[in-house]
C-alpha cells in the first residue's frame, strides 16, 4: 500500500502534465515534434523516478526534479514542464520539510527562489510579465516548505501524545504491581536488615556474657535503638516522601550503610564513585544492603570488600565476602525469607541492569551487578553538526551560483526591454519577503506582527506604481493579504486553544480590533491599485467592493483559525482527560494495594517491634533475642500473603496527600517532568476533608499537563495570634492553614484550572489566588467550617 501511495502522486502528476502539454496543442490540431516528445518523454521518467524515491532521498529527489525540469525547458515549448516544475518541485520540497530538519529545508528554499532568480535573467533579463513569476514562484515554494514543518510539527506532537496515552495506560496496570513489589522489598530490606543484626548482636552478647559482660549492655542499647529506627523506617515504607532534596546523596548513604556494618563488627572495605540520584543509585544502595545483609547472616566476622565504579557505559558494583572465621557462630542462619536474590535481580533489572552472584574460589560469595551508566539515557534526536551545515551550505551555492547551466541549454533574448526603471517583480520580492520574515514573531508578538504586515501591505500600490506593473491589478493586493491571513489565523487558533470550551458548535465570536483594522487597509489598497489603474466605477462601488472582498479573506481566516484551534483543543482534551483517568484509576489501585499491606504489617511486624523495644527497655536480652526471631518470622508470613488477596474495585479508598509519590511516579512514567514538595513541619494527621482536598488540588494541577516542568510545594501557615485555636490534636497550636504553590502551569490552562480550584478551595472555607505572570496557589484552612465539620464527623462515623 505505501509503495502504491508514493507512486500515486507522480503518476497524477504525470497525467495533469500530459493534459497541458502535449494534450491542449493536439486539440488545437497543432503535432509537436518527434524531438520534443522525446525529451518531455525522459524528463517525465526522470521526474516521476526521482518522486517515487522521496521518501527515503528527499534532498536528492529535489534536485533532481529541479535540474530535470531547468534543463528541459530550453528545447520544449511553453508549458511543456509547467506542472513537473511547479507541482513536482512543490511536492518534493514538501517532503523535505516534512522529513529533514527546519534548516535544511529552509536553505532548500532559498536555493530554488535563487535558482529561479537566476534563470529569470538569463532568460527575460526580469522584464517578462513585470518579473511576476519569480514572486509567485517563490511564495509557492515558502508556502510548500511552511505547510510541510507544520504537518511534520504536527505528526511530532500527535505521536508524542499517543506515546506518553500509550505509556500512561501501560503503567496504570504496572503501577499497582510496581508498589506492590516496592513494599516487598522494602519490608525485606528494612525488617531484615535490621532486626538480623539485632539478633546476631543479642546472639553474640549472650554468648559471650561471661567474658564479655558489657556487650549485653551494648546489645540492649542497640536494640532499643534499633527497634525505633524500624518503626520509623517501616512508617516511611507506608508513606514514601515525594521528593528527594532532603535526602543525603547517593554516596553518603552507601558510606553510611557501610559504615553501619562496620558498627557492627563487620570488617568492611569500601571504594565508592560519586553517583547520581536517580534509579540506578537507589538499586546500587539495595543491592549492596541486602548483599551485607547476607554477610552479616551466613559469614559474621568475613573480611568483606565493596567497589563501586560509575562510568560512561555502566556502573559496576560487587561486594565479595571472604570465609566465615574459625569458631564464630552464624547467628542469622535460617533466618531469611528465601526472597533475597530474587529481590536483588528484580532490583538490577527494573534499573535496566543484571545481577549475578555464587561462591568465589577462596570459599566466599560475591555479587556482581551491572548497571546503565552516565551515558546510557534516552535517546533524542540529535542536531547536526557545524561541519555538516557549512557542506550543506556550499554545496547549495555550488548548485545555485554555477552559471553554465542556464546557458547552455537557453538562449538570451537580446530582444528584451532594456529599460532602466525597477521591475515590480523585485520590488514585490522584497514586501513579500519582508512579510514572511516578519511572521517568524507571530506567537511571540502578534499584535506588532500584525502592525509590521499591514504597514507593508500599504506599500504594495506603491510598488506597482513604481514598477510600472501592467498585470493583473488584483492580483498583488490579494498577495499581499497572505501574511495577513496567516497572522489572523495564527492568533485566533491560539486564543480558540486556550479560551473555556465552546458550547455545541458555535461559530466564532465577532471580528476584534485587530481583524477590521485589516479588512480597512486591505480595502485601502485594493482600491487604491484600481484607481491608479483607471477605472469608470463610483469610489464609493469600488471602496464597498474592495471592503466585501477583504472582509471575505479575512473572515475565511478567522475561520480556518477557529477551526484548527478547535480541533487542536479537542485534541488536548481528549489526551489530558484520557491521562487524568489512567493516572486516578493507577494511583487509587496503588493506594488500596498500599492500605492492604500497611494494615498487615500494623498487626504483625510492628507489634512485634514494640516488643522487643519494651524488652530492650526492662533490660532482658534473652526476651530481645526472641521478639527480634518472632518479628523476622512475621515479617516473612506477610511476605507469603502479600500476593494472596486483591482488593475489590469498590473498596478502593480515597487518596491522600501520602499517596503523592505514588501520582508522581505515574506522572513521570509518562513522560512528565514533576516535582512535589512537602514541609519539614508537617501535621501528623490532617483533617479528612484538607488531606483529601489538598490531594486532589495537587492532581489537578498536575493533570494540566504541558510540556515544561510543573513543582507544586505545600506549605504550613503558621498563627501568632493569641486567640484560641481550638482543639489542634495533631496537626500543631501554630499551624492554621495548608498551602499549595503550583509553578510551571501551562498559560493555556491557567484560566479554566483557577476557575475548577478556586470552586473546591472555597467549597471547605479556602481560597485560590492565580497570579497572571506566576505562580498558583491555593490555601486550605485546618479548620472546617461547621457544614464540612459535620460532614467529616458523619463520614467517621
Amino acid at each position: 500500500m505505501r509503495r502504491n501511495d508514493e507512486r500515486l502522486l507522480p503518476l497524477l502528476l504525470i497525467c495533469a502534465q500530459a493534459a497541458v502539454w502535449p494534450g491542449v496543442a493536439l486539440l488545437r490540431g497543432t503535432v509537436p515534434a518527434g524531438s520534443a516528445l522525446l525529451v518531455a518523454a525522459l524528463v517525465a521518467g526522470l521526474v516521476t523516478a526521482a518522486l517515487c524515491l522521496r521518501r527515503t532521498r528527499p534532498v536528492a529527489a529535489l534536485v533532481v526534479v529541479a535540474a530535470a525540469c531547468a534543463l528541459g525547458a530550453g528545447p520544449l515549448p511553453v508549458g511543456a514542464v509547467a506542472v513537473l516544475g511547479t507541482a513536482g518541485v512543490a511536492l518534493a520540497l514538501f517532503t523535505v520539510a516534512l522529513r529533514r530538519d527546519t534548516y535544511t529545508a529552509a536553505l532548500c528554499v532559498l536555493a530554488l527562489a535563487a535558482w529561479q532568480f537566476i534563470y529569470q535573467i538569463t532568460l527575460h533579463r526580469l522584464s517578462d510579465r513585470n518579473g511576476l513569476d519569480l514572486v509567485l514562484t517563490t511564495a509557492l515554494y515558502a508556502v510548500v516548505c511552511a505547510a510541510g514543518l507544520m504537518t511534520r510539527r504536527a505528526r511530532r506532537a500527535r505521536q508524542a501524545a499517543e506515546r506518553r496515552s500509550k505509556r500512561a495506560e501501560i503503567e496504570r496496570h504496572r503501577l499497582p504491581a510496581v508498589e506492590r513489589r516496592r513494599m516487598e522489598r522494602e519490608l525485606h530490606d528494612v525488617s531484615a536488615h535490621h532486626l538480623t543484626a539485632v539478633v546476631v548482636t543479642a546472639g553474640a552478647a549472650l554468648g559471650l556474657r561471661g567474658r564479655r559482660p558489657e556487650m549485653v549492655g551494648e546489645a540492649l542499647e542497640f536494640a532499643a535503638e534499633t527497634g525505633r529506627e524500624v518503626t520509623r523506617a517501616l512508617g516511611a515504607v507506608r508513606a514514601p516522601a515525594p521528593s528527594r532534596d532532603q535526602l543525603p546523596s547517593p554516596q553518603e548513604r552507601l558510606r553510611g550503610l557501610v559504615a553501619g556494618f562496620s558498627r557492627l563488627g563487620e570488617r568492611v572495605e569500601c571504594a565508592i564513585d560519586p553517583l547520581p540520584d536517580g534509579a540506578v543509585a537507589d538499586a546500587v544502595y539495595g543491592i549492596l544492603r541486602e548483599a551485607l545483609t547476607n554477610v552479616a547472616r551466613h559469614a559474621p566476622g568475613a573480611p568483606t570488600t565493596v567497589r563501586c565504579r560509575y562510568g560512561d557505559a555502566r556502573t559496576e558494583l560487587v561486594v565479595t565476602s571472604g570465609p566465615s572465621p574459625a569458631g564464630v557462630a552464624a547467628h542469622g542462619a535460617g533466618l531469611g525469607s528465601g526472597r533475597g536474590q530474587g529481590f536483588l535481580r528484580s532490583r538490577a533489572r527494573e534499573a535496566g541492569g543484571t545481577l549475578t552472584s555464587g561462591p568465589t574460589a577462596e570459599g566466599g560469595w560475591e555479587v556482581r551487578a551491572v548497571l546503565p551508566g552516565r551515558d546510557t539515557a534516552t535517546p533524542t534526536e540529535r542536531s547536526a553538526s557545524r561541519e555538516y551545515r557549512v557542506a550543506q551550505t556550499v554545496a547549495a551555492a555550488g548548485l545555485v551560483l554555477q552559471p553554465f547551466l542556464p546557458l547552455l541549454v537557453i538562449r538570451p533574448d537580446h530582444t528584451a526591454s532594456n529599460s532602466q526603471h525597477v521591475s515590480a517583480g523585485v520590488l514585490f520580492a522584497l514586501l513579500a519577503s519582508a512579510q514572511a520574515l516578519s511572521l517568524l514573531w507571530r506567537h511571540r508578538s502578534p499584535g506588532i506582527t500584525q502592525g509590521v504586515v499591514l504597514t507593508l501591505a500599504l506599500l504594495w500600490p506603491v510598488a506597482m506604481a513604481t514598477g510600472a506593473y501592467t498585470g493583473p491589478v488584483l492580483l498583488p493586493p490579494l498577495l499581499s493579504m497572505a501574511a495577513t491571513c496567516a497572522v489572523i489565523a495564527s492568533v485566533t487558533a491560539g486564543a480558540t486553544t486556550a479560551g473555556p470550551p465552546d458550547e455545541g458548535n458555535r461559530p466564532p465570536a465577532p471580528l476584534p480590533a485587530g481583524a477590521l483594522v485589516a479588512v480597512g487597509v486591505h480595502a485601502a489598497t485594493t482600491t487604491a491599485a484600481v484607481v491608479h489603474r483607471g477605472t469608470g466605477l463610483p469610489l464609493w462601488m469600488l471602496l464597498a467592493a474592495a471592503t466585501a472582498q477583504a472582509a471575505l479573506v479575512v473572515g475565511a481566516a478567522r475561520w480556518a483559525g477557529v477551526l484548527r484551534g478547535r480541533r487542536e483543543r479537542a485534541a488536548r482534551d481528549a489526551q489530558a482527560t484520557g491521562l487524568a483517568t489512567w493516572t486516578e484509576e493507577a494511583v487509587r489501585d496503588a493506594w488500596a494495594e498500599r492500605r492492604r499491606i500497611a494494615a498487615g504489617l500494623e498487626t504483625t511486624v510492628l507489634a512485634r517491634t514494640v516488643d522487643l523495644v519494651a524488652e530492650a527497655e526492662a533490660g532482658r536480652l534473652e526476651g530481645v533475642a526472641a521478639r527480634a526471631r518472632e518479628a523476622l518470622t512475621a515479617m516473612r508470613a506477610l511476605l507469603d500473603t502479600v500476593r494472596d488477596a486483591e482488593t475489590a474495585p469498590e473498596l478502593r479508598p480515597q487518596p491522600t496527600l501520602q499517596a503523592l509519590d505514588l501520582l508522581a511516579h505515574q506522572l513521570r512514567a509518562t513522560g512528565r517532568d514533576v516535582e512535589i514538595r512537602l514541609p519539614d513541619r508537617m501535621p501528623g494527621r490532617l483533617p479528612t476533608h484538607v488531606d483529601l482536598a489538598a490531594y486532589h488540588a495537587c492532581a489537578t494541577v498536575l493533570a494540566a499537563g504541558g510540556d515544561q516542568p510543573m513543582v507544586v510545594e505545600f506549605a504550613t501557615d503558621g498563627s501568632d495570634a493569641t486567640g484560641d485555636t481550638g482543639d489542634t490534636g495533631d496537626t500543631g497550636d501554630s499551624i492554621q492553614a495548608l498551602t499549595l504553590t503550583a509553578t510551571g502551569v501551562p498559560d493555556t490552562a491557567r484560566a479554566a484550572l483557577g476557575r475548577r480550584l478556586t470552586e473546591r478551595a472555597e467549597a471547605i472555607g479556602g481560597s485560590c489566588t492565580l497570579d497572571p505572570a506566576g505562580p498558583l496557589r491555593v490555601r486550605l484552612p485546618l479548620y472546617a467550617p461547621p457544614a464540612v465539620r459535620r460532614d467529616d464527623e458523619k463520614e467517621e462515623r
